[in-house]
């Protein structure tokens, strides 16, 4: 078993502890302590990404993973709307990548033909003389 393990089988007073006396003997190996604690979520009293303060994750749910859903709860009529909901939103967003492609195409293809307009009406709006190649 590693130190971390260890480390996170006793709590966050262990940390701590582990810490205050890294600032204790020598100033940088307390303040990589506190950066690797703060990195990895260890101390963390908010809720990140489905983890505890610990660093592990709650519970057995992990959101989709390679196209497939979390396994079972072992409630099938919250199973199915789980996967029915997800497998919704994957459709609406697929739908809304969809919109704003279309979105960026209209964009491009209304200020192309602006460009093309300006263009057509005397040289356009350039700003200063030509650039003269470099011998």
């Amino acid at each position: 078993m590693d130190v971390t393990a260890k480390l996170d089988d006793m709590g966050k007073p262990a940390w701590i502890a582990v810490m205050v006396l890294g600032f204790i003997v020598f100033w940088p190996v307390g303040l990589a302590i506190l950066g690797y604690l703060i990195w990895s979520g260890r101390m963390g009293c908010w809720k990140r990404n489905g983890m505890n303060g610990m660093g592990r994750a709650r519970g057995r749910w992990h959101g989709p993973q390679n196209g497939r859903h979390a396994e079972s709860t072992g409630n099938s009529a919250f199973d199915e709307y789980r996967n029915e909901t997800l497998q919704r939103l994957e459709e609406e967003q697929k739908e809304f990548f969809a919109f704003l492609e279309r979105l960026r195409q209209a964009k491009d293809k209304a200020e192309f033909d602006q460009f093309m307009a300006d263009r057509r009406q005397g040289g356009g709006s350039q700003s200063g003389p030509e650039p003269q190649p470099q011998a």
